[in-house]
């Protein structure tokens, strides 16, 4: 157990993550509290987060929330300082936030693809640039970048129709690459999670509780495993991306899959 702990324990690290009032993103928050950093949480639903970050403290790691709208830099800016302050420097910062809208392509409007585009990519990108220029600041020479993406940043969408989601996970990928060849030289890695399908806000109906049974077919159809994900299994791509393990890991899209990509 102190081998993996070298391996993969996160305690004295600090992770700042988006998206967490919900589905993959509130998974992430818990794998990397559970590998024992200290996490903030992020997002626009307090209640939520305050409920988060209460379970994570049964499991004795410090967690804050810091309710926040990530399309809006100047509070990103606050985040940060309100991070420092409560819990010191980020180590670690975790993009989970994001949002797809459905309308076939001929239909999609630009509001549709603005809204997606800000929170999905353009929120990606200036929370690494806060992050990076504060760890620069501070001289520090080692940082981790993760973003929550998905197998849909590398291949077109057999399900649903989500034009403007396909192509800012596709720019998510881009962004991956690209931050991982210019911010090596500081130590800073930067890496995505791509998962397939899983149950979350984003795939179920809010009238049942489950995934509706023709796109379920769908998903299954479509994974060579024959099954959706389970919430927990996005994990451990999550804490070895943050881990002391992966410091030669950067630039690399890690899909969480279920053999969606293999075909």
């Amino acid at each position: 157990m102190d081998y993996l702990d070298e391996l993969f324990g996160l305690k004295g690290k600090v992770a700042l993550v988006t998206g967490a009032s919900s589905g993959l993103g509130s998974h992430a928050a818990k794998a990397l509290a559970k590998a024992g950093a200290s996490v903030a949480l992020v997002a626009r639903r307090e209640d939520r987060l305050l409920a988060l970050a209460e379970d994570l403290s049964g499991m004795g790691v410090k967690a804050l929330s810091v309710p926040a709208d990530v399309t809006d830099k100047s509070q990103c800016e606050r985040v940060f300082d309100e991070i420092e302050s409560e819990l010191g420097p980020v180590d670690i910062l975790l993009h989970g936030a994001g949002i797809a809208k459905l309308r076939r392509a001929e239909n999609h409007t630009r509001e549709e693809w603005d809204t997606v585009m800000a929170i999905d990519l353009t929120a990606a990108f200036e929370l690494s640039q806060i992050f990076t220029n504060r760890l620069l600041d501070r001289g520090q020479e080692s940082g981790r970048i993760i973003y929550l993406s998905s197998v849909m940043g590398l291949v077109a969408n057999s399900v649903h129709r989500c034009v403007s989601y396909q192509a800012a996970k596709h720019g998510v990928h881009g962004l991956t690459k690209q931050l991982a060849i210019e911010w090596a030289k500081y130590g800073i890695t930067v890496n995505a999670v791509a998962p397939a399908y899983f149950p979350t806000e984003m795939t179920i109906d809010p009238t049942t509780g489950q995934i509706p049974e023709k796109m379920l077919k769908r998903m299954e159809q479509f994974t060579p495993m024959g099954r959706t994900g389970l919430p927990e299994e996005i994990e451990t791509a999550v804490v070895f991306l943050a881990s002391p393990a992966s410091t030669y890991v950067t630039g690399t899209v890690v899909p969480v899959d279920g053999g969606w990509t293999a075909w």
